[in-house]
Formats: structure tokens, C-alpha cells, sequence
């Protein structure tokens, strides 16, 4: 359990608790770095404590409005670690629009988050009451942020685990805990004590497999477990490892943890 589900978003100010970024020091936060080397759009963040190691993303994305004029509909990924560093690049990035929870343990003081960028939490509506102080923006089964993002429930994880699909570079899932890296490289969920409905689980990887094809969904970008990509930022050929999944036979494992 992290954090946040304890204790939703300590009560200190948004300008407090910062750890500041020391280049001379190798154990100072480290940047986000890009997650494709040649299109700085899209970053992650290193895996923050708060959330039992898990890996935020900003997304970086400018939309023309009605009256024609650019502006940043910057999408942050679950909660990377309140740090100086992050906090700057965010707004260096033009800050955020929305914050999207994909998971009762992605959440680390969001509270913090709306009141630093004046962003909208996005998170699945039988997870919002997990956040009682803070004003939300629910959504039941999917939900479109932009012409290239939408949201996607995948319950089974947890009650409100879901993930956010991108259409771009030839399709992106950020799964959360939804679907994680493998020690041999391919692409699972991942069945824990914790988990909240196996069957359930594996279910919405039948789902994913049903409505996405390999043209539409290239690339995922898991919330934990990343220190299996070797160096990568993302699982490669996403829909061709899920196909390799036998649903039948992990619907007979055991919880691992």
C-alpha cells in the first residue's frame, strides 16, 4: 500500500518538502529523460519511493484552440517524486493540464500537484473517493482528453486500475500496474496479494487485444518494474507480446508476492 492510500496527500504547502537537484552530488534527483531519444515530447521520471517505485510520465502536447491560438494540454502520468528538479522541468514544460491516477497506488500528494499546476485529477470514478480532499474529474468506462488521448478502465489490478492510451508513434499504452515488463522481456500483468480480481485482470488484456491490432499499438510504457527494459523507457512490439500470453494458463497461477 502506498503512501497515498494511508495518508491521501500530507497537509504540508506545495512549496515545502522539496529535495533540491545537486549536479555535484550523483545521488541528486536525476531529470526526466525523453522516453524515444529523438522526439523530447514525451519523458519519464525515475521511479519514486512514495509510490513503491513507480515510473510517472509527462506527456507534452500542444492543441489549437477555438480561436486558433496554440495551448499546452500537458498530460502528467501518475505522481512522479516532489522534488525541485521535477517540479521545475514541469514547468519549464509548460506545466500540466490533467494528472491521470492509473491506480489506488500511483497517487502520492496530489493534493500538492492540483494546487502547484492548477490541474485536473483525472482518475476512475470507484477510485476517487480514495482522494476526499481533493476536487476530481471521474469517469466511468473511457474518457477523451484529447484527438490523441483517451483513458481506458482496466479493472482488476485494482477496482479502478486503468490506462491511457496515446495514438501516436504508431500507438502507446501507459498501463500503470496494469500490464509490467518481464525479467525475459515481454510484456504481463502481474498477479500479486494485492491484486483486486485476477479474472477480471485478464480479461482487459483480452479486451486490449480485441480492440487494438500491431499497427495501432506499438509501444507500452509500463508504471513499475522498468529496471526490466535494460536501459529502455518503453516495451517494444506491445501488441505482438500480449498475443504470446497464454490467458488461459495464468488464470490457474498463484500471487506471487
Amino acid at each position: 500500500m502506498s503512501t497515498s492510500e494511508t495518508t491521501p496527500d500530507s497537509s504540508s504547502p506545495a512549496t515545502s518538502g522539496t529535495t533540491p537537484a545537486n549536479p555535484a552530488n550523483p545521488s541528486a534527483p536525476k531529470l526526466p529523460q525523453p522516453v524515444f531519444d529523438i522526439d523530447p515530447t514525451l519523458y519519464a521520471f525515475s521511479p519514486n519511493r512514495e509510490t513503491l517505485g513507480g515510473t510517472a510520465y509527462l506527456i507534452t502536447y500542444i492543441a489549437a484552440s477555438a480561436d486558433n491560438a496554440l495551448e499546452r494540454h500537458n498530460i502528467l502520468v501518475d505522481c512522479p517524486a516532489w522534488t525541485d528538479t521535477n517540479l521545475d522541468f514541469i514547468a519549464q514544460q509548460g506545466g500540466i493540464r490533467w494528472l491521470v491516477i492509473t491506480h489506488r497506488g500511483g497517487s502520492s500528494r496530489v493534493r500538492d500537484w492540483q494546487s502547484r499546476f492548477d490541474c485536473d485529477v483525472v482518475v476512475q470514478e470507484q477510485e476517487a473517493y480514495l482522494l476526499p480532499q481533493i476536487k476530481t474529474h471521474p469517469f466511468h468506462r473511457e474518457l477523451v482528453l484529447t484527438p490523441h488521448h483517451r483513458l481506458l478502465w482496466a479493472p482488476g489490478h485494482s477496482p479502478g486500475a486503468t490506462c491511457l492510451y496515446s495514438s501516436t508513434h504508431g500507438g502507446i499504452l501507459f498501463t500503470g500496474r496494469h500490464i509490467l515488463p518481464t525479467r525475459q522481456g515481454g510484456a504481463a500483468p502481474l498477479r500479486v496479494s494485492k491484486t483486486f480480481h485476477w479474472p477480471r485482470q485478464l480479461q482487459q488484456i483480452q479486451r486490449l487485444l480485441d480492440e487494438f491490432t500491431p499497427q495501432t499499438l506499438g509501444y507500452i510504457c509500463p508504471g513499475a518494474n522498468t529496471g526490466f527494459l535494460r536501459g529502455k523507457r518503453y516495451i517494444e512490439q506491445a501488441y505482438e507480446k500480449l498475443t504470446h500470453l497464454d490467458l488461459q494458463v495464468m488464470a490457474k497461477s498463484q500471487a506471487l508476492l
